[in-house]
């Protein structure tokens, strides 16, 4: 269409030759765009192909930097984006446990008459033992005629089977946290002479646990006690082969993981409800929700005749929903859940309501929380993934991208000290970057759809103590593909609920710098005499406060 209207000879100055420049430099982009569009559809297409005559398609293998682009820019994460700092050398001994001490001796003999005892060198020198501690229990058996029933001494505390605590601990800690394959397991344990088949192995590792289940449970309600915001994620995840959805919830103090079907809005509010089951309430906000959703005043209008300000089970309000709006439509329908949904958990007071979420810009997380925190990192990715292909925009992408960064370095010393000045200040900076107009099409819309999130990207200049990133919640959802990449997934909904309590306490554990092997010994012998994970959570939070600006609000 601008080219049919463009004509050479009507050039009268720069500035025409400049704009003319400047659209034949954007066609040429659309161009090379599409072009790389095609030949993808079509790599596909030979791919595909190639696979129904038993063949392999091209394996895809990623550069690690697109062509043409610095490496200097080439961040992907908070870690890679930080100047280097020089590490201080932590010394190992601080953290090793002296098991046994012994005194060597210097042979006498070898000694000149002179030689003086000046005391002693130590050297710690760090060892493992793997024995087997198979027992054989007696156990006394009793029988009483007159009640003809049997009494059988009963087996220690945390031996129950075949298998002892110690089996049990180390099979748990080597598949969910150290990411061996059962196969794997079942070798090691051939090595050091334990025999158990696959199916008894399958068993220690997903029976049901409903102490450990509870933990978790509580795992997670102490860490949304513990901070009025929270980071999460999702990956997708397989389950006897199909394709499901793992949540991660997390904070500086804990880890919490929840298998699911799907990764809508609804979803997504189940797990901030953790266990309690939906309600749905009416109320002012769930109106405001409707008319944000795009709703009818008509849908409206019915709504307000179902009761008001009180929550409704999900039964109840289906049963309404389907007697006096039968016919709405899909979609309406889902955005009515969602809004009476949502409002019923900002009401609730049976469990701790998250404040603010922190995450990247996904639509199934938006409207949850009062507030919405964006990464900048994962917004940052959306200009790494623009490819010019002229040399003139590939340098006004590379001189953007260094400023995005250096007023991100600024959002981090406005963390260190916040005060009103610099708040108001970055709030403008933030304008004048994100109004920039480049003449490279694609920067300037990407630029624009930054600058429409200046809220979700400034929430740190009202609450400093949150990050600026999603990265804790990213690390938890590449640990479990990490872990979907050796196992695949597990194979039925006991195994999916064991891999996401067990992966909880393993991550909150290391998080609050406790063994996750003590502590699984611990409980699966049933000594428990460890503290609970969540009254660690409990104690840091009271020592490092991560809610500072809502509390002082």
């Amino acid at each position: 269409m601008l080219l049919e209207n463009f004509d050479l000879n009507n050039i009268q100055d720069v500035e025409q030759a400049r704009s003319a420049i400047v659209m034949l430099f954007n066609l040429l982009e659309d161009l090379k765009s599409e072009n790389r569009k095609l030949q993808e559809e079509n790599q596909h297409l030979r791919d595909e192909n190639n696979r129904l005559k038993g063949e392999q398609g091209k394996p895809n293998i990623k550069p690690n930097r697109s062509q043409n682009e610095p490496a200097s820019l080439d961040h992907s994460s908070e870690a890679e984006r930080r100047k280097p700092r020089e590490r201080q050398k932590c010394h190992k001994l601080e953290k090793i446990k002296i098991d046994r001490e012994q005194v060597l001796t210097v042979d006498k003999a070898q000694l000149p008459p002179d030689a003086e005892f000046k005391g002693y060198e130590e050297v710690v020198v760090q060892d493992i033992e793997i024995k087997t501690d198979n027992v054989l229990f007696r156990k006394e058996k009793y029988y009483s005629p007159s009640e003809r029933k049997t009494y059988l001494a009963p087996l220690p505390a945390g031996y129950q089977g075949q298998f002892g605590p110690g089996i049990k601990a180390l099979a748990i800690v080597q598949y969910f946290a150290c990411n061996m394959s059962e196969p794997k397991i079942l070798e090691f344990f051939s090595y050091v002479g334990i025999h158990i088949s696959a199916g008894e192995l399958s068993n220690l590792l997903i029976k049901e646990r409903p102490d450990l289940h509870a933990e978790k449970d509580a795992i997670y309600e102490a860490g949304l006690r513990s901070s009025p915001w929270q980071h999460i994620d999702d990956t997708g995840t397989r389950v006897n082969g199909d394709n499901q959805h793992c949540h991660i919830v997390c904070n500086p103090l804990y880890t919490a993981y929840f298998t699911k079907a799907k990764k809508d809005r609804l979803t997504v509010l189940d797990v901030l409800r953790n266990r309690s089951e939906r309600t749905f309430r009416l109320n002012a906000e769930t109106y405001d929700f409707l008319e944000v959703f795009g709703l009818s005043e008509r849908v409206a209008h019915i709504l307000q005749g179902f009761p008001q300000e009180q929550d409704l089970s999900e039964g109840e309000f289906l049963k309404l929903l389907d007697a006096y709006l039968p016919n709405v439509g899909r979609e309406r329908r889902t955005r009515i859940l969602e809004a009476v949904g949502v409002a019923a958990y900002h009401t609730q007071l049976d469990f701790p309501v998250i404040k603010l979420l922190l995450c990247d810009d996904a639509g199934q997380f938006h409207w949850l929380t009062e507030e919405l925190a964006l990464c900048w990192v994962h917004e940052g990715r959306h200009y790494k993934k623009l490819e010019p292909y002229v040399p003139h925009h590939r340098r006004l992408l590379e001189d953007f991208r260094k400023q995005l960064w250096e007023f991100y370095d600024q959002l981090l010393a406005y963390q260190q000290n916040p005060n009103y000045g610099d708040k108001t200040r970055l709030s403008g900076e933030f304008d004048a970057l994100f109004s920039t107009v480049t003449g490279y099409k694609a920067l300037d819309e990407r630029i624009e759809k930054s600058g429409l999130k200046k809220s979700s990207l400034l929430m740190v200049l009202d609450h400093p103590e949150i990050p600026l990133h999603n990265n804790p919640a990213e690390l938890g959802a590449r640990i479990r593909v990490r872990k979907r990449d050796v196992s695949f997934g597990p194979r039925t909904r006991e195994g999916a609920k064991a891999w996401d309590t067990f992966m909880t306490i393993a991550a909150t554990a290391r998080k609050l710098g406790v063994s996750f092997y003590r502590y699984i010994y611990d409980r699966v012998s049933g000594a428990w005499e460890m503290s609970n994970l969540t009254d660690l959570i409990a104690e840091q939070a009271r020592q490092y406060p991560l809610g500072m600006s809502w509390d002082s609000s």
